[in-house]
Parts: C-alpha cells; structure tokens; sequence
C-alpha cells in the first residue's frame, strides 16, 4: 500500500521584528526566544542585518555571531526576512533602472548568501508600483514583466547556492502585487516557468486580507451612482472618495454621464465598463479579502506563514493575547484545517514543489513607546497560544490536527 501522506512539517517560529532596537545581538534574541520555549527564528533585516545599511564585515561577523549563538541556545534561524527598511521603498519595482539593479544585487542576494550560510530559508518583500504605473496599463504590464524576470533570476540564483525557499510575501492593495488569490498563482507560475524550474513561494500573512475588499470592482449601479452625485454637487459628489473608482481615467466620462440626457447614459456607462476592463489589475473579489481561502487555495505553497492576529479591518500585527484574541478572526483550528484543505488537492502542474515544511511564524510588532515587559508577555503570550495546536516543532499537520489543542 502506498504510505499515506501526512502532509508538511510544522514548526512553531518568531520574527525577531519585535527585538529590534531593543535585543540587537543574537545571542540576546535567541536567548529571549529559547526562554519562551522557541527553536526557530526569522531574522530580520531591520535588527541590525540589513546590506545596504551594515555592510559586508559587519555581516560576516553577525553570521558568526548567530552561529556561535545557536550552539549555545538552540535555536536555529530558520529563515531570513525583510524589514520595513525595504518594505518602504519602490525597490525592485523603482522607476530607475539602476535602483531596481541596486536592490536585486546589493540587497536581496546579499541576503541569499546570508541564507545559505545559515542553512535557512528567505522571504522578502520589497516591490511597489508607483500611481503613475497603475494608471497607464501598458506601463503596468512591462512593469509587472520585469519584476516577474527579476525575481526569476533571485529563484534561480537562490538554487544555484542552495537556498531552497525563497518567496515573496502577498500584500493587499492594487499597487503591491501579489495581492490577489489569481494574482499570486499566476506570479509562481510565471517565476517558476521563467526561472528553468526553480523554486519560489510565496509567504502568507494571516492580516494581509485586510485591504481588498475596499478594492473591488464597482458596479454598473454604483457607477450611476456616482454620477447622480456629482450631477446634483457641481463640486463634485459627497463622499465619492470614500469607495474605490479604479482608473482616474475614468472621472472624466463619469462628469460626461453625470451631464447627459438619459438616452446617452447607457452608452456612456457601456463606455465606463470597457474602459473598467483595461485595468482588472486594480480590482479584488470578494474572497481575497479572506485570510482562510488564501490558506486553502495557496497555503501549501507557503513554507513561511506570518501570524497575526486581526480584526479583519487592519493589519497590526497584534498578539495572540487574550484581549486581541477576544475580538480577533485568526484562531489555531481553523488555519490547520485551511491548510489541510491546501494538500487534499491534487499538485498543480506549472506550480513549485508543495512546502514539505511551513514555518508558523509569529510577527508581533512592538511600539516606540513600549515597554519592555509588555512587548515579551506579547510575544510570550502568542507562543503560548500556538504552542496548544504546535505542541512540538516537526509535528506532521495531520499530528496536529488529531492534537485539538
């Protein structure tokens, strides 16, 4: 009989994001996380590790450093990440060319090799499309081209020095791809294809389903809408601000229905339509603002998961503390059984390999001005939490199922 699959690996792991500024050296973070019953961390760029900031003697000893702390703590960076430091920047999707060269080379595989000398993983994100870009589709498709090329080129270089995970995380608005369920597969798709078969995932955020359905696409009655408003405001329609319109091509011929007799306005909300459908790029469904179809339909390809917890109305990075979780969406059961329904469906051909392992990682951020005592019950909170459906690092997403907290 064949063996019956288990599904991936599970382990329990922090970003170290909330020690920064704080707990700087690894043998601080890792001691702090080994306290708190942690194997794994995420080192990320922003405490005191980032390229372009730090420099390539610096970096050498920080790799020994982590080293030297691993064998004294037991815990193991299990992957390295970006920061808000790239996270705020065009990056790989800049203007210039030789900024987006800038990044790809003296950042991110910089990064790599840090990886590979760990024996970790890495995520990034480090991309965005300026409103220049969104608003000219043709720009938008070159665009979306060449940071499909340039991060075909990270996941083949990433095989070549032995780092088996790279990916980017999905986001949630129009100018951060992937933001979407279909815009994500077809990002792996097009990066596995073009990158000869390497590998390359993505890295799902339990909070990162905040943000699209503020961005779906307006109906033909909320057009006419619209218009109805700005024909009874010359100044323009109250609150048309407050929903999202797609293209500002699109103002224009909404002043022109606003102004025409009705025989003309069918034709001229035809015209908004067509004009809708040069630009789906801006426009989210309904289920990619769910956290749990993004687990079922992508999470088998995610060896990093960020964990969150939310309302479902922002992405603050909250802890899985017993007054967020009071009001919270993210809960153990359901991202396990999510996941479960990601591998009881037969692999796709043209994806990467499905993750034989998936790094639950805990990303609680921590305040200017708060104090240090808090933001360790934050995290140690959190640990304690996932540690009910987590009991042990390696445990088998079956294992933990059975386990019910």
């Amino acid at each position: 009989m064949p063996e019956r699959n288990a599904g991936p690996r599970l382990y329990l792991a922090v970003d170290n994001c909330f020690a920064s500024k704080r707990w700087t050296r690894p043998a601080e973070w890792m001691a702090l996380l080994a306290d708190m019953g942690i194997g794994y961390v995420e080192a990320s760029a922003d405490n005191e590790c980032d390229p372009l900031y730090m420099g390539r003697e610096y970096l050498a000893r920080w790799v020994q450093e982590v080293r030297e702390a691993e064998a004294r703590t037991g815990v193991r960076v299990a992957n390295m990440y970006s920061g808000h430091g790239s996270y705020a920047t065009l990056g790989l999707a800049h203007s210039e060319p030789s900024v987006r060269e800038r990044m790809q080379e003296e950042w991110i595989k910089p990064m790599c090799n840090i990886a590979a000398k760990l024996d970790a993983g890495i995520g990034f994100y480090c991309h965005a499309f300026a409103n220049a870009v969104l608003q000219q589709p043709e720009v938008y498709a070159a665009s979306e081209e060449d940071l499909y090329a340039r991060l075909a080129d990270i996941a083949a270089y990433c095989r070549y020095i032995g780092v088996a995970t790279p990916g980017v995380e999905q986001m949630y608005t129009p100018h951060q791809v992937p933001w979407t369920i279909a815009g994500a597969e077809r990002l792996l798709r097009e990066v596995y294809a073009r990158s000869g078969g390497a590998p390359f995932y993505l890295t799902l955020d339990t909070g990162h389903q905040s943000g699209q359905r503020r961005f779906k696409r307006p109906t033909r009655a909320h057009l006419l809408q619209v218009a109805a408003g700005l024909a009874a405001d010359q100044d323009g329609a109250e609150g048309q601000g407050a929903s999202w319109l797609g293209p500002e091509s699109i103002q224009p011929l909404l002043e022109r229905l606003a102004a025409a007799p009705d025989s003309e306005r069918p034709g001229l909300a035809d015209q908004i339509e067509r004009e809708l459908d040069r630009y789906s790029y801006l426009f989210a469904g309904e289920q990619d603002g769910d956290t749990y179809a993004w687990l079922r339909q992508l999470g088998s390809y995610s060896p990093i998961i960020h964990l969150q917890q939310t309302d479902g109305s922002r992405s603050a990075h909250l802890p899985f503390d017993e007054t967020a979780n009071r009001n919270g969406i993210i809960f153990g059961p359901q991202v396990l059984a999510a996941l479960q329904e990601a591998y009881r469906v037969p692999a796709e051909a043209g994806m990467p390999p499905r993750s034989e392992h998936i790094y639950l990682t805990l990303e609680v951020f921590s305040g200017t001005a708060e104090l240090n005592n808090t933001i360790l019950r934050k995290v140690s909170d959190s640990v304690a939490y996932w540690r009910q459906y987590i009991p042990y690092d390696g445990i088998t997403l079956e294992e933990a199922l059975g386990h019910e907290g």
